[in-house]
């Protein structure tokens, strides 16, 4: 691929998505529900596609190919994990959808908030999202830079496709809202798993045929077939890489927040069987990506750069080489412009509309537009550092965000749990999570993760023992919602 040739493409791939976004804008009625929920009008089917782009980001591709480049089958196991913590949307979703519903709450934190009759603890949910997902994102812009950087040998610098990945991404986000950014997310989903799928087979077919491939993965690189692989898979570190993937759904507010959004339960159940297809396809591919590039790439000493490389060797023609560079573009920038969007809706009604008691509407969304610009651009000086391993920074961002699911769980099931009990777990745990990270430290070789979640469990607990709960709040939550979800479940 050309460096002119990558241009023309991004230019047009642009294009198409401007007026994607300046379609959707034409939808919307106004107000911050409507901006940030799509009027909670979304259909089942583009829900699945948005929810699979959002979910399936630089990560892939990038990350997961990586991934198995550097530790192996492993890769597979820590990704399945993310199948089965699927399981907790068929419980939490329905409730949230009915809760959201009732009250009007457009936030997982404005929900939490509620619940525990606690503005300062969705404020600082709200602010320790902002935190732990800026890194997020930032790994979603450096898979963009890699990217555009590796296929085109250097000839656009990393800053450039970083730069590129922000403007794209603030811009369909700021146009209209939820619709432009599910919108662009459905169209995106399908090039780069229709691309990906395609792309694999002339890898495989370079290689020699499947026969060929998979005796030569046994043969070269038969410690990359078992656990734990070439070492980078041991116990602990598993089950620390797979924790915060196990709670994803609910933990990661840009996930949970399309809860909100979906038109009936009908839709959510489309959603979740749409992105389950989506996802196992996805996964398989991108394993097989990281194999194939141990085989006509290896000794690699960024294992993230596996996807550039393939894409170097010509075993992908260009026809096909330009669909899939988009697609995997397209994947990192819906992930960020879903993350913007989150945290600028937290950031609004959260913090400043909490603590501005008569701001309207207007100025709210006003705010939260300001905080999409300010956080991409944080993003994009975070990814200028290009920090390597692409996975593991992700999961790292997800671990922090660990802290929040006792209080998640309670809301739901634990009717004495308290406001004091809720802050203590997310703020104790939250510190643990940073200081044991940012010092490396792992006791008694026990993963961070898994130390800050204890943690955050135990505070949840004791402190809300200690405490008096909130006077009827757990009503709405627990004793309400069970007669509707028996009713949706007899309908």
């Amino acid at each position: 691929m050309t460096p002119a040739g990558i241009w023309i493409a991004l230019v047009v791939y642009g294009i198409a998505g401007l007026a994607v976004a300046f379609w959707a804008r034409r939808q919307l009625a106004g107000g911050a529900e409507d901006f940030y929920l799509g009027g909670r009008r979304i259909t089942g089917l583009v829900s699945a596609a948005s929810y699979a782009a959002t979910t399936y980001s630089a990560f892939m591709m990038l990350g997961l190919a990586g991934l198995t480049y550097r530790g192996g089958v492993g890769a597979l196991g820590f990704e399945l994990v993310y199948f089965a913590g699927l399981g907790l949307v068929l419980i939490f979703g329905p409730r949230f959808w009915l809760v959201g519903r009732r009250f009007g709450f457009v936030t997982p934190s404005e929900m939490l908030g509620a619940r525990y009759g606690s503005p300062l603890l969705a404020g600082l949910v709200a602010v320790l999202s902002c935190v732990f997902l800026v890194p997020y994102s930032a790994v979603q812009l450096m898979g963009i830079g890699l990217l555009l950087s590796g296929v085109s040998g250097g000839a656009i610098p990393v800053g450039v496709g970083i730069l590129v990945g922000a403007v794209l991404a603030a811009a369909w986000t700021l146009l209209a809202g939820l619709r432009s950014v599910a919108w662009t997310d459905a169209a995106q989903s399908v090039l780069i798993l229709g691309s990906a799928l395609l792309a694999l087979w002339f890898v495989v077919d370079a290689i020699g045929g499947v026969p060929v491939f998979l005796a030569r993965v046994e043969a070269e690189y038969g410690a990359w077939l078992h656990q734990p692989g070439p070492g980078l898979f041991s116990l602990p570190t598993f089950i620390g890489l797979t924790l915060p993937w196990l709670f994803f759904s609910i933990s990661n507010p840009q996930v949970s927040q399309r809860l909100f959004t979906t038109r009936d339960l009908g839709a959510m159940r489309t959603m979740i069987l749409g992105f389950l297809g989506f996802g196992l396809v996805f996964t398989l591919i991108s394993i097989l990506w990281g194999y194939s590039a141990l085989l006509l790439v290896p000794d690699l000493a960024n294992p993230d750069l596996a996807t550039p490389a393939l894409l170097a060797t010509g075993a992908i023609p260009v026809w096909l080489a330009i669909p899939l560079l988009l697609g995997i573009v397209a994947a990192a920038i819906t992930t960020i412009d879903s993350i913007a969007l989150t945290l600028a809706s937290m950031v609004g009604r959260d913090v400043y509309r909490a603590s501005v008691k008569s701001a309207s509407d207007a100025a709210e969304l006003a705010v939260g537009k300001v905080v999409i610009l300010v956080l991409i651009a944080a993003a994009a000086l975070f990814a200028s550092l290009q920090l390597n391993l692409i996975s593991l920074l992700s999961v790292a961002s997800s671990s922090a965000l660990l802290v929040t699911v006792p209080a998640i769980v309670g809301a739901f099931f634990w009717r004495r749990g308290t406001a004091a009990g809720a802050l203590s777990s997310v703020a104790g745990g939250a510190l643990a999570v940073v200081a044991l990270g940012a010092a490396g430290l792992n006791p008694l070789g026990i993963p961070y993760a898994v130390v800050g979640f204890a943690l955050s469990i135990a505070l949840f607990v004791g402190v809300s023992l200690a405490t008096t709960p909130p006077a009827d709040r757990g009503k709405a939550f627990i004793d309400d919602v069970r007669p509707q979800l028996d009713r949706l479940r007899a309908s």
